[in-house]
């Protein structure tokens, strides 16, 4: 037993303290401040979500990777398609290199279209500012900085060079924060990607290998409006979102008690974000509209939860005459559910996380949602690894001052570098 365990751990010792990992750390070292520079840049482009014109930040950073050395294939989605979608211009970039013959191709995906900036910044959001040793800016956390990390550690295997098997490709794509189906949802509908195994952008203390699904629905209650003076002679469509909404929050509980096994998510969730309607101050309102989000953990059917919401806003306005709702659904978004073949990627990354940050880091679900999911749902093993501290409050991402620790990126891009090295070793 004792001799076993011993074989064991001489064996992880040797997978992690190689020659190989050893120069992918020193070339790395040595492009901190060309890493932090090709961050800057590209951080430098707005990519705000309305409007959503991307075009000019995938042409910028293909730009900064042709600079690099890089062959950058440029996959613009059809006009018409992306309007219909609600934005201005996509354009994803792919990034291929083949090391040897035989061997996973391996695909590293991060999404550079970011929430517009709001108000509460201290700093420009658009400039990059280098502070303390961290960088300031929109998308420098979520995920911006993963373009940085997928880029400088694609570079250190090509400098570092050595026998490897197979192939990485870089996935750069504008759509996430609409949910991704014209970025790597895209790509893997047209056929110009099919890898073995994918890392998606995240931080770098944990390996997310599960995130919550997304439903999110836009509800018109429509009423019909009459002087203020003699409202009962009209429909108000605010007292009737009032019970609607009332229901809503009311579920809040029952959603509490469904419990996920997936470590990192705790249960669904159901928020209303945005609401908007009326007439004028002294006009009984004729319709109010509103858009809601439900969270779903990975053991929920999408189906299932889409007929309860639809069930429960219409019972909530049964009854009620001349008022009319509709849901008109916004997003379907599936929970991310590991893959056979999702274990390599995550004892890869785990390992060197151990070895280049000090510590042992966990493989966990996210409540969040992301684009990874797609390429689960293409039966392609996913985890989602990156840039970034251990929450998202510690990086303000999405709010002002959204920052990233410039020593994580480093790191990182080690950890990327070397979890690489092992999935394409002959």
């Amino acid at each position: 037993m004792g001799e076993s365990s011993g074989t064991t751990a001489n064996a992880a010792t040797a997978m992690t303290d190689h020659p190989r990992h050893r120069a992918l750390d020193a070339w790395i070292d040595g492009q901190r401040d060309a890493q932090v520079a090709f961050l800057r840049e590209v951080v430098r482009v707005p990519t705000d979500m309305p409007p959503g014109d991307c075009a000019p930040a995938a042409q910028r950073t293909a730009e900064l990777l042709e600079a690099m050395g890089f062959e950058v294939e440029r996959h613009a989605v059809p006009a018409e398609r992306v309007a219909a979608y609600g934005m201005a211009s996509v354009v994803n970039l792919i990034v291929r290199h083949r090391f040897g013959p035989g061997g996973p191709t391996v695909a590293l995906n991060a999404h550079g279209d970011v929430v517009p900036p709001g108000d509460g910044w201290t700093r420009p959001p658009y400039e990059g500012v280098v502070e303390d040793g961290r960088m300031y800016g929109r998308g420098v956390a979520v995920s911006k900085s993963d373009v940085a990390t997928y880029a400088y550690a694609l570079a250190a295997l090509r400098a570092a060079g050595g026998p490897l098997s197979g192939a990485v490709e870089l996935h750069y794509t504008y759509d996430e924060e609409f949910g991704g189906l014209l970025g790597p949802g895209w790509l893997l509908e047209q056929g110009l990607t099919k890898p073995d195994l994918a890392i998606a952008a995240s931080f770098s203390y944990a390996v997310v290998t599960a995130h919550n699904g997304c439903l999110q629905f836009e509800v018109t209650v429509q009423g019909r409006a009459a002087h203020g003076a003699m409202p009962e002679t009209g429909r108000d469509a605010l007292q009737a979102t009032v019970a609607i909404l009332n229901a809503i929050y009311g579920d809040l509980p029952r959603l509490k008690t469904i419990r996920s096994s997936v470590s990192g998510i705790d249960h669904p969730t159901m928020v209303v974000g945005l609401i908007s309607g009326g007439i004028n101050t002294n006009v009984v309102p004729d319709r109010i509209t509103f858009r809601m989000d439900r969270r779903m953990i990975p053991e929920e059917n999408p189906a299932q939860v889409e007929a309860q919401l639809r069930a429960l806003l219409e019972q909530a306005a049964a009854g009620r005459d001349g008022i009319r709702v509709d849901m008109r659904r916004l997003l379907l978004a599936n929970a991310l559910k590991p893959l056979p073949g999702h274990e390599r990627l995550v004892g890869a990354l785990q390992r060197h996380a151990e070895r280049v940050i000090g510590e042992a880091i966990p493989a966990m679900g996210v409540p969040l949602y992301a684009d990874a999911r797609l390429y689960g749902e293409a039966g392609i093993p996913i985890v989602m690894y990156g840039a970034g501290p251990r929450t998202i409050l510690e990086s303000n991402a999405k709010r002002p001052d959204e920052n990233l620790v410039l020593e994580d990126l480093n790191r990182a891009t080690k950890v990327v570098a070397a979890a690489l090295s092992d999935l394409l070793a002959p």
